[in-house]
């Protein structure tokens, strides 16, 4: 199941952040989210779309979780380069960031995937006829079937592009909800990796 990797990928590199960068007790969040996991895979073995409120309230509580604790670690990270308590190893510096920015691309297009015109099973059932987000597939008829819906990696590579190029690119947001959604990602992606950079090249000069 494509999408609960990449969730058990984010938790692995919350459980691999320094431990000053964590919630504590810091293996309450990534528990929790592993029982999340277990428990939406168990109830919906081959994927997480099943049509069933809880399962989408479990769904997003998880996403939730995950999103809490890596705006935790980023906030503590950003606080250690401004105030010079982060230490002076930069590959540490480096991974950490890495790490924050991973989690941050694969939360995001977890968000997206989930919350794009109702979730994955409402734009199944073409339950609402207005799309949060503009694929080019649903723009030009020419480049895909007619029945095509964006899949969870296409999320993913959403989130990915406007976390590296801190804009949108070839997907357009619609709706306000899903700009608002880039706007905080974006900004998070930014601060991140300028401040990760500067402090790192500075250590290393």
């Amino acid at each position: 199941m494509p999408v609960a990797g990449f969730v058990v990928v984010a938790i692995v590199l919350q459980v691999l952040l320094p431990e000053r960068l964590a919630l504590h007790p810091s293996w309450i969040l990534p528990g929790l989210e592993a029982a999340l996991v277990v428990g939406l895979t168990a109830a919906n073995p081959r994927r997480i779309d099943r049509s069933s409120r809880a399962l989408r309230s479990t769904s997003v509580l998880l996403i939730a979780s995950i999103s809490f604790a890596n705006a935790w670690s980023a906030v503590q990270l950003i606080r250690g380069l401004v105030d010079g308590t982060s230490g002076s190893n930069a590959a540490a510096i480096l991974g950490s960031g890495a790490a924050i920015y991973l989690t941050n691309i694969i939360v995001f297009g977890l968000w997206y995937w989930e919350l794009d015109r109702g979730g994955p099973v409402a734009r199944a059932e073409a339950r609402r006829p207005y799309p949060d987000f503009m694929f080019p597939q649903m723009a030009n008829p020419d480049l895909a079937p007619l029945n095509w819906t964006a899949r969870f990696f296409d999320y993913l590579w959403l989130s990915y592009t406007n976390a590296t190029a801190f804009s949108p690119t070839d997907v357009m947001p619609l709706s306000r909800w899903a700009k608002q959604l880039m706007l905080v990602q974006s900004a998070v992606s930014l601060s991140t990796v300028a401040l990760v950079v500067a402090r790192a090249v500075n250590i290393l000069r």
